[in-house]
């Protein structure tokens, strides 16, 4: 037995639409009988029709059709990609391949653009990258090494507060965070703060969320009233300057109740599980995995306040949108 399989491809083209260029290579090709044609490298075809065409063979054939230059699907899909990966050329394609998950061939092209930088911007640019690719793949320590190479090269021609120095701080902090060292990842967290907040108004969103990060940290120390007092920080921010049911908001709430539960002051930690479950249920479709989220904490909650009825019917509701929403295999 084999679980290879064979494919015949059939393109169809049609030569009144406007589309990539192609073009007849039998006078120039070696083999002179057969007729080739040659297509631009971004080239795109719609998938049609997938049949089995050998009964005894697992040999299928696949119709494709040539698209056109203003084919509105492949437009849409274009301003996608254009939106999801903002920068051109080379940068481009190295987001792309962080974005699908095709970490080898982005750390390979990276390398590459490293040995061919011509200036600091381009080199702490690929460092960053670097460090993120690095960081996607659990690969701390490489991480933050490479986020520190770049944050170098920037902090040799910016001021010490400029905000673009900021995410750098941030994601050494995130890193340092992952690797369970919550003193270096309060030290790179506490300079993003103390630069957002010198460049940003107060009522701004990325300065919630470096009180967020901060939060976290003091919450995985056991520091529960430190915790508590950045992730309120947080919530005010958010508070002013989000809409009511956005999803954000949701997440400050859920923080606080953690950190309350964590306390063991029950009765506030059921108050703000319930109000990140109330915009959840508001803003997010009925099964989406941050509902079920919700539910659990709230049955967690009542568990421990020996109200099994209770946190049994949050628990009941949890189960019945994972089994809809999760393979029946998934922890």
């Amino acid at each position: 037995m084999t679980d290879m399989v064979g494919i015949l491809f059939q393109i169809t083209i049609d030569p009144k639409v406007s589309s990539t260029p192609f073009a007849s290579i039998r006078e120039v090709s070696y083999y002179k009988d057969e007729e080739e044609i040659l297509f631009s490298m971004h080239t795109v075809f719609r998938i049609g029709e997938v049949r089995k065409i050998d009964n005894n063979r697992a040999l299928y054939q696949v119709d494709l059709q040539l698209t056109s230059d203003n084919d509105p699907q492949l437009r849409e899909l274009t301003d996608f990609i254009r939106k999801e990966v903002s920068s051109t050329g080379w940068r481009r394609m190295g987001q792309l391949l962080l974005k699908i998950g095709q970490f080898d061939k982005a750390e390979e092209l990276y390398m590459t653009l490293l040995e061919q930088a011509s200036d600091d911007s381009d080199r702490a640019h690929v460092y960053h990258q670097l460090g993120w690719l690095k960081d996607d793949q659990g690969q701390y320590e490489e991480a933050v090494v490479f986020y520190e190479q770049s944050l170098k090269i920037k902090r040799k021609t910016l001021p010490e507060d400029h905000l673009s120095l900021a995410p750098d701080y941030s994601n050494i902090g995130l890193v340092y965070k992952n690797m369970g060292d919550y003193s270096k990842a309060l030290e790179y967290y506490e300079k993003d703060l103390e630069i957002t907040k010198k460049a940003l108004p107060s009522n701004h969103p990325d300065l919630a969320t470096s009180y967020s990060n901060i939060g976290q940290v003091y919450k995985n120390m056991g520091d529960y009233s430190e915790a508590l007092e950045f992730y309120e920080k947080s919530q005010k921010i958010r508070e002013k300057a989000l809409p009511s049911n956005h999803p954000d908001l949701a997440i400050s709430y859920s923080n606080i109740g953690q950190v309350y539960k964590n306390m063991g002051d029950y009765s506030k930690a059921l108050e703000f599980y319930e109000k990140s479950l109330e915009i959840y249920e508001k803003a997010l479709p009925s099964n989406h995995p941050h509902l079920a989220t919700s539910y659990s904490n709230i049955g967690q909650v009542y568990k421990n306040m020996g109200d099994y009825s209770k946190a049994l019917e949050f628990y009941e509701k949890s189960l019945e949108i994972r089994k809809k929403a999760l393979p029946s295999n998934h922890p």
